[in-house]
């Protein structure tokens, strides 16, 4: 019988085809003194190598995307580190040889990333990555990488850096699968970007050899190793209906009897743009404003935010921008926004929560999404994130108005927000739940944790009936609630959260087609009947395998 492994599923679809996997890392050689006479030459050498991973990290961001050219210009930035090359150069002068020494260095700043957790800890991959290549540079050994066996193929690896995923060729790999990783990492984004089947966290892909043939689905998170050869052809059949049926509907999203679902995108970044406004979506769901403020050292002027701002609402001309205002905190944190001695980020001074600490930044966001708004037939709505409490969506409702932006909105993200959604809706005009850290606070569960991803499942029915609450309290109150969390991208769950009273649903770009067709083969009764399904199930298995079967 077939072994079947499980991750976390990452995109829809699935793939067969022959394990090829990632080239090895260099090994170190053993340790050899420097002396006093040869240190400066040794040290110099060390230099040289970091600087010349990062000349040929920035010539394939040259070459690349544009998204995967903004993944591998931050990590040869990584390269350039003066701090780095620093400790690596002073392990150099106190005797330790040149690779032995960048391995160390190396070594102490992943320790810095892993103690910070959540996003910063999935950059781990990328510090591994630049150590590998730097000694690899330094002893003149072949740079370890992507693999070309000659044939398309299943790429398996223990993770995957910008340098590797960037260089991806969609006709060559067919599917990706890591044994470590989560949902937030370069693996899973560039995989949803790039539309391939993925599986990261697959603890089981190790005992994967190169040429095995495996069947990949990226919506179950699941590897079957040795798969049978009907086992093949049914999902291939299934991969070429999941296809056929995503590319027949279009237009906006509604179910089989015309009840209306607003299908819209999540936009992260500017370079995102072009895809984003060229989907079949009646507009942005959740326009991250975060990439304006990360990686620098304060935050960007009026001015800047407001070109910004102008440039999405320019490309989304008479449809509809949520712009949510700056989530700084937990694994985002700003040097100007956040404190760097919480003891619990993920608990702490994160969201709207930091309008608190300098209510400044947020006023200087609405001053200039107010003036990017004006002229402009966009439709923009404003959101908070982390709202806890009543007060403060009426607080920041109040604010948005006294700028002149006629829509504001609050994310449900806290168990707190969803149980007094309707005191939300009082003094909100929307509701945008979102699922990822709802789930994580729900659950008490740390949503970049590849061993938790059972409990931050979106099927879990206690999630569901938190999702239940707050569209309940949209709707007595005449207000829309959205879904923007992952769970929004799962066509099998999207009738699910429409029948739970979700009014819409926003997801990357490349997975609406599939959830339109889902929506449009249900009727709203089907939706609901599904929801009671789901809700009464006792644990996410269940409550997936129920749908399912419908």
């Amino acid at each position: 019988m077939a072994a079947v492994m499980t991750g976390i599923g990452i995109g829809g679809g699935s793939a067969a085809g022959p394990v090829a996997r990632m080239a090895p890392p260099p090994a170190l050689p053993a340790p050899r003194a420097v002396g006093a006479a040869d240190a400066p030459a040794e040290a110099a050498a060390v230099r040289e190598a970091l600087r010349q991973v990062a000349a040929d990290l920035e010539r394939r961001a040259a070459a690349a995307s544009d998204a995967a050219a903004e993944v591998l210009s931050a990590q040869a930035l990584m390269a350039t580190d003066p701090a780095l090359a620093d400790r690596a150069e002073a392990l150099v002068l106190d005797g330790t040889d040149g690779a032995h020494a960048l391995a160390a260095a190396f070594g102490e700043f992943r320790a810095g990333l892993e103690a910070a957790g959540g996003y910063f800890a999935e950059r781990v991959a990328d510090l591994d990555d630049l150590r590998d290549r730097s000694v690899a540079r330094l002893l003149g050994l072949p740079m370890p990488g992507l693999p070309a066996p000659g044939h398309p193929y299943v790429l398996v690896a223990d993770d995957l850096a910008p340098a590797d995923t960037a260089l991806l060729d969609p006709a060559q790999v067919l599917a990706l699968v890591t044994r470590r990783g989560g949902p937030t990492s370069h693996t899973a984004i560039l995989a949803k970007i790039l539309g391939l089947p993925a599986v990261v966290g697959c603890t089981g892909a190790g005992t994967l050899a190169d040429g095995q043939s495996v069947l990949v689905d990226g919506a179950a998170g699941t590897v079957e190793a040795d798969p049978l050869p009907q086992t093949v052809a049914e999902a291939a059949a299934r991969e070429d209906r999941r296809r056929r049926r995503a590319a027949q509907v279009r237009g906006p999203g509604r179910t089989a009897d015309g009840h209306p679902v607003k299908l819209l995108v999540n936009l992260g970044a500017l370079h995102e743009l072009p895809t984003a406004a060229a989907a079949d979506s009646e507009g942005v769901g959740l326009f991250r404003t975060e990439f304006l403020y990360l990686d620098r050292a304060q935050a960007p002027s009026l001015e800047e935010q407001t070109a910004a701002y102008r440039e999405v609402f320019t490309a989304f001309a008479g449809r509809r921008v949520v712009v949510r205002t700056l989530d700084a905190g937990a694994d985002k944190p700003l040097p100007f926004a956040t404190a760097a001695d919480e003891q619990n980020p993920a608990l702490g001074v994160r969201g709207l929560r930091t309008a608190t600490r300098d209510p400044e930044l947020l006023r200087t966001q609405l001053a200039a999404i107010a003036e990017a708004a004006e002229g402009s037939t966009a439709e923009v709505w404003v959101m908070a994130p982390m709202v806890s409490v009543p007060g403060e969506a009426a607080d920041f409702s109040a604010l948005v108005r006294a700028h002149g932006l006629r829509v504001a909105g609050a994310m449900v993200e806290v168990p707190a927000a969803a149980l007094r959604a309707g005191s939300l809706a009082q003094s909100c005009d929307f509701l945008s739940v979102g699922t990822n850290d709802l789930a994580q606070y729900a659950f008490a569960a740390d949503r970049t944790l590849g061993s938790l991803a059972a409990l931050l499942d979106p099927w879990q029915p206690a999630l569901l009936d938190l999702v239940r609450m707050a569209a309940a309290a949209g709707e007595a109150h005449g207000r829309p609630v959205g879904v923007c969390g992952e769970a929004a991208a799962d066509p099998a769950l999207a009738p699910v959260l429409v029948g739970l009273g979700v009014t819409s649903l926003s997801a990357a770009p490349s997975c609406l087609g599939e959830v339109r067709a889902a929506l449009a083969a249900r009727t709203l009764d089907d939706c609901r009947a599904l929801a009671t399904r789901a809700l009464a199930a006792p644990d996410a298995a269940t409550a997936r395998a129920e749908v399912l079967r419908s």
